[in-house]
């Protein structure tokens, strides 16, 4: 099975040996990729490292935006979606990820929507600006 996923900020069909094998030069990116694939048994996936928005150093992996859609999901409220991928994503929020935006989505929803996910909103200068 293909997944279309990003890998830094390229766009690539990946399989899920080529997720497992990719580079640890994203260890977060990896980890959180690794996690919802293995827990939610994921028919598309997106992380989507948004750090670069922010004011952080550069290469960190502090800001997130994960799409993700799972059969897992049906029949599931939104926010109880929202709350089994934080919990799956438990220690990575603990150790350094500041902010996780996501989009859990059903598969018929998935197959249903125009698949363009809308960009974060830009950083507004963080703390005393």
């Amino acid at each position: 099975m293909a997944y279309t996923c990003f890998f830094g900020r390229m766009l690539l069909r990946c399989s899920l040996k080529n997720i497992r094998n990719m580079s640890i030069s994203n260890p977060v990116e990896q980890s959180i990729r690794k996690k919802l694939t293995e827990h939610l048994g994921v028919s598309h996936l997106e992380v989507i490292n948004e750090s670069y928005m922010h004011n952080v150093p550069k290469g960190s992996e502090t800001h997130f935006k994960v799409v993700v859609v799972s059969d897992k999901f049906d029949n599931t409220p939104l926010l109880k979606r929202h709350r089994m991928v934080n919990e799956i994503l438990k220690e990575e929020l603990q150790s350094g990820v500041h902010a996780l935006s996501i989009e859990a989505k059903t598969t018929s929803q998935w197959k249903e929507s125009d698949k363009i996910i809308d960009p974060s909103p830009k950083c507004r200068g963080g703390f005393g600006k």
